[in-house]
């Protein structure tokens, strides 16, 4: 192992994830879940990462369809030869969808988005949803799958999120939710309202 990971800085909430814990199940049934593999590595949003590994997993108990609370460990990719390496905790939430979306990507949209847009028109619009489509920026593989997929109730879910910055992913039945800002109570509770409501109220 280089000396560089062998001196690797930790960046961590550690302490604050029993507190976070205590609150989500307030709220949520929530049972930690056994060894799951939930193939993170297919995931785009973590290609600034040499290493993204699950340090525990909580299932949250819905009527429909269980989904999942992921508290993860990830390792940045460094340019710089020898830099010291730290490692970020983040946590996400995941669902499994009945529809297969092929590869989706969501996030709020902004006048970026919106300019590179009217050169070169790549996101997927709803004419019949200008809200949704005015609010988020959403790429897409497949735009026969993602338009199936993407109806009135998944995307009212969506606008109904309350976490300003969030990204979503989806790789065909898989969804994850969440992003890099730091792990508390408030962030948790809206990622498991998200999920829960996704698994109760989208066929």
């Amino acid at each position: 192992m280089s000396s560089s990971l062998d001196t690797a800085q930790i960046i961590t909430q550690a302490g604050e994830v029993p507190a976070v814990l205590a609150t989500l199940k307030q709220k949520f049934r929530v049972e930690q879940t056994g060894h799951i593999d939930f193939h993170l590595e297919q995931f785009s949003i973590f290609k600034n990462y040499s290493d993204v590994s699950l340090s525990s997993s909580y299932v949250v108990k819905n009527k429909n369809n269980d989904s999942y609370i992921l508290f993860t460990e990830a390792v940045p990719k460094h340019a710089d030869h020898g830099k010291t390496i730290t490692t970020e905790q983040h946590v996400w939430a995941l669902a499994y969808l009945k529809h297969d979306f092929g590869r989706v990507l969501i996030r709020r949209e902004t006048l970026v988005d919106k300019i590179k847009e009217l050169i070169h028109p790549v996101e997927l619009d709803f004419a019949e949803d200008k809200a949704f489509s005015d609010t988020f920026y959403m790429l897409v593989s497949d735009r026969q799958k993602a338009i199936a997929g993407t109806d009135r109730n998944f995307r009212n879910v969506i606008m109904d999120i309350r976490l300003d910055d969030f990204v979503i992913e989806i790789v065909e039945h898989t969804l994850i939710i969440g992003n890099t800002h730091a792990i508390s109570a408030e962030k948790v509770i809206h990622l498991a309202e998200f999920v829960s409501r996704l698994c109760t109220t989208c066929d």
